[in-house]
């Protein structure tokens, strides 16, 4: 198994792509904190991964209040015995045009985005440093490398975690630890469910024609999958990936190879 016996934070647990990651961990041999701004979702994603109560535990705080994370992951440290890999999944996306993205909206996304990566990176790191080993993975996005008309707020909040990832990466890499940012591309969420009227009226689409425009566009002809995410974060977060460090690796399809 690639993380035996390793504890892992993972936000956004209960989301696709942060349920995903916590599903492949449990395989991998990890024991796994799924954490939500929801409590109630968190133990109940927790429950439909089939992995053991000991080896999956809920906890629900708010990625964007750093003394609730760093509570939280004091907590999750004295359950566990420790934290050798943190997560941060949590996000939020909105398909705005630029003049309608006001400030409440603006904020909302790099509270999330970016200021919950910084604060999931902290808790994480002043927990890895006396351990002297740890891994932490960012969830960018393939809008984290190029802009794009209508994502002006989560195209900044992307590219923020990218530069983020990278500054930490450099400042603690003779600690032996680890941090490195995962770059999707479009993965049908609930999230992405819930943008697509917005993107749709965006290209001027039907909502049920979309999947399909967005396919042609993907030198690989596919949309990315949860699965495909998880199966990259187990392979940085494991030992094979030792020698990886303050990379954006991109899961587009070959959208983007930069």
């Amino acid at each position: 198994m690639m993380l035996g016996e390793k504890v892992a934070v993972v936000t956004g647990g209960s989301g696709g792509i942060g349920r995903a990651i916590c599903r492949e961990f449990l395989k991998e041999g990890a024991r796994v904190a799924l954490c939500d701004l929801d409590l109630a979702l968190a133990r109940q994603a927790a429950g439909a991964t089939g992995g053991e109560p000991e080896r999956i535990r809920a906890w629900g705080f708010d990625v964007g209040d750093l003394q609730a994370v760093e509570r939280a992951a004091d907590e999750i440290a004295a359950s566990f015995g420790g934290i050798d890999v943190w997560v941060n999944s949590a996000g939020v996306s909105f398909v705005r045009p630029f003049l309608e993205c006001d400030p409440g909206l603006w904020e909302q996304t790099l509270r999330v985005n970016l200021t919950g990566t910084f604060n999931g990176c902290r808790a994480a790191v002043r927990h890895m440093l006396p351990r002297g080993h740890g891994v932490v993975l960012n969830l960018s996005s393939q809008s984290g490398k190029q802009g794009n008309s209508h994502y002006a707020a989560y195209c900044a909040s992307k590219f923020g975690v990218i530069g983020l990832t990278q500054s930490l990466a450099v400042e603690f890499a003779e600690c032996n630890i680890r941090v490195n940012a995962l770059c999707p591309g479009v993965v049908f969420t609930g999230l992405w469910e819930g943008m697509l009227p917005d993107y749709a009226a965006k290209q001027g689409l039907r909502k049920e024609d979309v999947r399909a425009y967005l396919e042609r566009k993907i030198p690989m002809h596919r949309l990315c999958t949860e699965n495909d995410v998880a199966r990259a974060a187990v392979f940085l977060a494991g030992d094979d990936a030792s020698y990886i460090t303050g990379q954006s690796i991109n899961l587009s399809g070959g959208m983007v190879m930069h």
